[in-house]
């Protein structure tokens, strides 16, 4: 779609020349006097910020410890049930239950897996809805910085770089660890600390 835009700019450009060329050169001149005299280009290296920017650490550790209580109750529940289901069988077998008591039990064991398996996509999609929170919590706290800091700096573009994103970039433009130390200097965890209380609850 964008280079479809492109050509019809183009286009546009094209016809406006052939009409008024005057208009052309004013413009060309305008662009010429708002565009940067120097392109001045950074990165960011993003796995580093993961490890090293306390909020990132902060929720890290909110987050698993909100995965450890989920499998620990799904698993404590599971095996209640199994436990259960395990005891209705033995006792089926020889022959504890009349026909009516052993279909009410039976009712009772396939509800009690039904909310078993609510209960797990409830706490998965809580999951979920949590660390999406986090990431948005991340990228405003990354880019609001980054527009305080880039006042003084005046990059032209800062990229994030992550894996093998960059085919190639000079050390020279890395800033990551500049960003990471300003980053820590202007966290407030107070947030996060009320996070991890809400969790030990």
């Amino acid at each position: 779609m964008k280079k479809t835009n492109l050509f019809a700019a183009l286009c546009v450009a094209l016809a406006l020349t052939a009409c008024d060329k005057s208009k052309t050169a004013d413009v060309t001149a305008t662009k010429s006097e708002t565009a940067p005299a120097e392109l001045k280009i950074a990165y960011v290296e993003v796995d580093s910020i993961m490890t090293q920017y306390q909020f990132c650490k902060d929720y890290t550790q909110i987050l698993t410890k909100k995965g450890q209580n989920i499998e620990s109750t799904i698993q404590k529940k599971g095996e209640a049930l199994q436990s259960a289901v395990n005891n209705f069988q033995q006792k089926l077998q020889q022959n504890a239950y009349t026909r009516e008591q052993a279909e009410s039990i039976q009712l009772n064991l396939q509800k009690q897996d039904a909310d078993l398996r609510a209960l797990q996509q409830r706490l998965a999609t809580e999951f979920q809805s949590e660390q999406e929170k986090f990431n948005i919590a991340l990228r405003d706290s990354i880019k609001n910085y980054l527009a305080k800091y880039n006042k003084e700096k005046k990059y032209s573009i800062i990229l994030s770089k992550q894996g093998e994103n960059l085919l190639y970039a000079d050390k020279s433009y890395d800033i990551t660890e500049e960003i990471i130390t300003g980053l820590n200097k202007a966290y407030k965890p107070a947030e996060v600390k009320k996070e991890q209380k809400d969790t030990k609850k």
